[in-house]
């Protein structure tokens, strides 16, 4: 039985239909308007570079990676700054980093959120944090920065602080600054009559915009409450003002958490959830508008869940693979333990997500949490948690969080046989 479980869990394929490599040639060959400079541009790319390493900064961790490409092209990398532990919650900050020539090179970080008056802490906290350092009174938690890089040119940020009160800033110079916080609890709030909610948390990664021009965020939210009807459940707040006014959509899914969200091409949207179920994959549902009538959730076969934040996101394509894509990025493993998340690995669909017949490894070895991102030209972003082989703080497991690496890779990488 372990023996046919490991082969599952290291099963990633290189060829299909659509990605051999003969139907490359054929492509290419037939495809005589090609100029003869993107001809020689073509093949592999991949290029790694760290954009946040642990202890550094006067930061204990950095951790919840999001990025986004604006309409201008600019990227924005964001992630929670955790100043004195490695702990879900104490003294974090969001902090941001851009780039203006295709993710090559990026600014210092810089605090953007949250900005306003201190806020006091959570009371509550699982049971399995009780027991745990999550620092003092005076501190506080500035939790799951999740942006929608809209096609007007603003780009909004979306947080919570102490995972019970969320907030909306926006930029408008592609996140060189940033508006004051307008709090927004009050969508979340429409959830109680289904979930009373002790803690809430977008995300993490980014939200979207659709083709009507509304915004959609995903979030989840619990309970600690035990004997609770519903203790845990992922649905999406959606505005369609701009980001002036926040509604509730419907509970997407219950007993499920941290969300990620992509677009279709016909208007609706894919929504995946970490979940705890014995089939160990991940959940997916569908909604024709990112609020309602979603779909009975179903498993991913190929999607491995190792209880783990993933990113999602649509890819338009290329000439030499022209179909509208998804982009799936997540540790390739069943193994829930903290210690196991490994081989961070970008998954492919070419049918909006029914199934995803190919994958890649990104990463080989430990690594956890993860976004994914889209360049004008197509290039692929993943801003992904990484661990080293050699730790700074020498520990007793496996460490995923050492860094936060952001990969840069074209279709002809995944392509590869």
């Amino acid at each position: 039985m372990e023996s046919k479980k490991k082969t599952e869990e290291n099963r990633v394929r290189h060829t299909n239909p659509f990605f051999g490599r003969r139907w490359s040639l054929r492509v290419l060959g037939a495809s005589l308007l090609f100029s003869s400079a993107l001809l020689r541009a073509a093949g592999p790319s991949l290029e790694k570079s760290i954009l946040f390493s642990e202890r550094t900064d006067g930061f204990t961790l950095y951790r919840i990676p999001g990025i986004v490409v604006t309409a201008k092209g600019t990227v924005l990398a964001y992630c929670e700054a955790r100043k004195f532990s490695d702990a879900d919650r104490g003294e974090i900050e969001i902090h941001l980093r851009r780039s203006t020539d295709g993710a090559r090179t990026f600014s210092p970080a810089r605090q953007v959120a949250h900005l306003g008056p201190r806020l006091p802490r959570n009371p509550h906290v699982p049971e399995s944090k009780e027991n745990k350092d999550l620092g003092g009174p005076e501190e506080q938690t500035v939790n799951n920065p999740v942006a929608i890089a809209a096609r007007d040119g603003i780009v909004h940020l979306i947080y919570c602080v102490e995972y019970m009160r969320a907030f909306n800033v926006r930029s408008e110079d592609d996140g060189q600054t940033w508006s004051a916080p307008v709090e927004i609890t009050a969508a979340f709030d429409g959830f109680r009559g289904d979930l009373d909610w002790q803690a809430i948390a977008t995300g993490p990664g980014h939200a979207v915009e659709l083709q009507s021009g509304r915004l959609c965020v995903p979030f989840w939210m619990a309970t600690y409450v035990k004997g609770a009807p519903l203790r845990k459940a992922v649905g999406t707040i959606f505005s369609d003002d701009g980001g002036q006014t926040w509604q509730r959509g419907d509970i997407a899914v219950p007993d499920a958490s941290e969300p990620n969200i992509a677009p279709l091409p016909d208007g609706g949207v894919i929504l995946t959830a970490r979940n705890t179920h014995e089939q160990r994959r991940r959940l997916v549902t569908r909604s024709p508008d990112g609020a309602t009538d979603w779909s009975k959730p179903a498993f991913a076969q190929e999607l491995l869940e190792p209880g783990c934040m993933a990113g999602i996101t649509a890819h338009p394509g290329t000439a030499a693979v022209p179909a509208p894509l998804l982009l799936f990025s997540s540790p390739h493993t069943t193994d829930r333990e903290h210690a196991a998340r490994r081989d961070v690995t970008i998954h492919l669909s070419r049918n909006d997500g029914k199934t995803w017949p190919f994958a890649r490894t990104l990463q080989p070895g430990p690594g956890a949490y993860s976004d994914l991102a889209v360049l004008p030209d197509g290039t692929v972003l993943c801003f992904y948690e990484s661990g080293t082989e050699k730790p700074v703080v020498q520990r007793k497991r496996d460490w995923a969080y050492a860094h936060l690496t952001l990969a840069r890779f074209n279709l002809e990488w995944l392509e590869q046989p």
